[in-house]
């Protein structure tokens, strides 16, 4: 083995940690985003911009005549604010986002990031915040389908993996055995038709994720404003934020035991996350939950789900993706979580608004 060998072995070997830094950042405002939506709408601004959030263990309500203790904008909006210019990318990046260099996406991504917390950290309105909440769904967006694709091996790293895929090149995602030599293609010059057989091999694990993350951030940013417990020390805001950190700790812990646990199935996570949006559901119109901890637990429950159905889909298509198809197939399928959230956060609007309207 020569020095250069030797060297890309190297760099390869020390990639995932950078890898994973720079993908716990980007996600970071995004987070922070959802998690302070239900401040972002309910703070009230004094001169010199003093921050007025209850710190008190008395629950405030915004709407005494509600039994939900209801803003007078649902959360989803939030939510709506820190997806859709994702979307957007998530959609236009298969087309011609591996034109643009990654030093740019990076830098770009970086900024938008920074920016998103000036502005919502100084802002002294609703509307001035959601703006800021737009910056960082950009920020996410970008850079998600720019680190996502950087490391297919720290999703998969099955020994000789890369190795083998080398040998002979194949689709198994479309379920064809179409078998192409190395030279045939690469990943930043596939055919239309190509990129649409890849595509539909793809839906059997896309539709699932679409269905996971509708039925999560329903819950998320359409259910937790209004599981309100009144017989409990903490205030309304604190809830929520609690519900958010619950949920984001069974992620986290679900994404890190791949090692432990594959899924191939991934539609058994997207029934069992409709089971859990459909109980809840229940819980928010008849109330029969006594204690605010068995919904704590079920929201961590959520979290494990979501982060299980993540990583196992992703490590699924890297492990079944060419080298030449990989960084494709990686962009279009991250298109399903983003697309499950913005419906998730549209139908979210109008129910909170007609249950609040309930007395």
């Amino acid at each position: 083995m020569g020095s250069g060998d030797r060297e890309k072995k190297t760099g390869n070997e020390t990639w995932p940690a950078p890898s994973r830094l720079l993908g716990l950042c980007n996600n970071f405002s995004y987070v922070v985003m959802l998690s302070a939506a239900h401040d972002i709408l309910s703070h009230e601004r004094t001169s010199g911009n003093q921050s007025h959030v209850d710190p008190g263990p008395t629950p405030m309500p915004h709407n005494s005549s509600s039994r939900f203790d209801c803003n007078s904008v649902s959360t989803a909006a939030v939510l709506l604010a820190d997806i859709l210019p994702t979307l957007v990318i998530k959609l236009l990046a298969p087309l011609g986002l591996h034109l643009l260099p990654y030093s740019p996406r990076v830098l770009v991504s970086g900024i938008c990031a920074a920016g998103s917390f000036i502005l919502v950290a100084f802002s002294h309105s609703v509307g001035t915040s959601l703006c800021g909440v737009v910056l960082a769904s950009i920020s996410s967006g970008l850079g998600e389908v720019t680190f996502l694709s950087l490391t297919p091996d720290v999703v998969a790293r099955p020994p000789g993996g890369r190795r083998r895929a080398n040998k002979r090149v194949c689709h198994p995602l479309a379920r064809h055995s179409i078998f192409l030599s190395p030279e045939h293609s690469s990943g930043s010059s596939l055919s239309f038709q190509e990129r649409w057989t890849v595509f539909k091999g793809l839906l059997w694990y896309i539709v699932p994720l679409v269905v996971v993350y509708f039925a999560e951030y329903f819950i998320n940013q359409g259910l937790f404003e209004l599981l309100f417990f009144r017989n409990t020390s903490l205030s309304h805001a604190q809830q929520y934020r609690w519900y958010q950190m619950l949920y984001q700790a069974g992620v986290f812990a679900s994404r890190s035991s791949l090692r432990c646990c594959r899924i191939r199935f991934t539609w058994a996570l997207a029934l069992l996350q409709c089971l859990n949006l459909v109980f809840l559901l229940a819980d928010v119109w008849f109330g029969f939950l006594p204690s605010i901890y068995l919904v704590f637990l079920i929201i961590l429950y959520e979290g494990l789900l979501g982060g299980a159905a993540y990583v196992n889909t992703f490590h699924n298509i890297a492990l079944e993706t060419s080298d030449e198809h990989r960084e494709f197939a990686m962009a279009a399928t991250c298109i399903s979580d983003t697309l499950g959230i913005s419906l998730s956060g549209l139908l979210a609007l109008p129910l909170h608004d007609f249950l609040c309207q309930l007395s």
